[in-house]
């Protein structure tokens, strides 16, 4: 009997050949102004390393000049609106020789004012100095108050009033008691 020939599908014939890969060409990386990027293959050449510098340590002063700004700033708005800038602000405006020098509608000299100076109320330390305008003129205020004991209460050091290009006033000693002063209960005349 005579072999017979054998006959192979032309799928399985396929199957068997030798496999030729289709090699695909690498595409180099885009490069800056090359055009819109419409698809992005998987077997593309990589940047090349050297060319990514360390362009972060420019930007880096500027991040820090804007995180100092930003912090200064944010704890010049904890002061300024604080009760005790509020406080003396309004016994500025009650304050009858403070109206003289500078007028009516007393406020903060500019429309974000820099508190100078420290506001610590836990360790009993308080003194502050901020301008300050009104109809009449502009002048710097100064605030300095102590608290001796721990459970004590801030006895005022200093309240003074400098117009601008003048003498210093001491707004305490002209108004013969201190507005900031508290009253105690025992100090109180209880009516009955």
């Amino acid at each position: 009997m005579l072999p017979r020939p054998r006959i192979w599908p032309n799928g399985l014939r396929k199957l068997f050949q030798s496999h030729v890969t289709s090699k695909r060409s690498i595409i180099a990386a885009p490069r800056p102004g090359s055009g819109p990027l419409m698809e992005r293959r998987s077997d593309r050449a990589l940047p090349s390393v050297s060319s990514t510098n360390f362009r972060w340590l420019r930007t880096l002063p500027i991040f820090a000049v804007i995180m100092v700004a930003s912090t200064l700033g944010i704890f010049n708005y904890q002061k300024q609106s604080s009760s005790v800038v509020s406080s003396t602000l309004y016994a500025l405006r009650t304050n009858p020789e403070a109206r003289q020098i500078l007028g009516d509608e007393v406020y903060f000299a500019s429309q974000i004012p820099w508190i100078s100076g420290e506001i610590n109320q836990l360790h009993g330390r308080i003194n502050i100095s901020f301008w300050v305008k009104g109809t009449n003129g502009r002048g710097l205020m100064r605030f300095k108050s102590e608290r001796k004991t721990r459970m004590g209460y801030f006895e005022t050091l200093e309240w003074s009033l400098e117009p601008e290009g003048g003498k210093k006033i001491s707004l305490l000693e002209n108004q013969g008691r201190d507005p900031f002063q508290q009253e105690t209960a025992d100090k109180i005349a209880v009516a009955a």
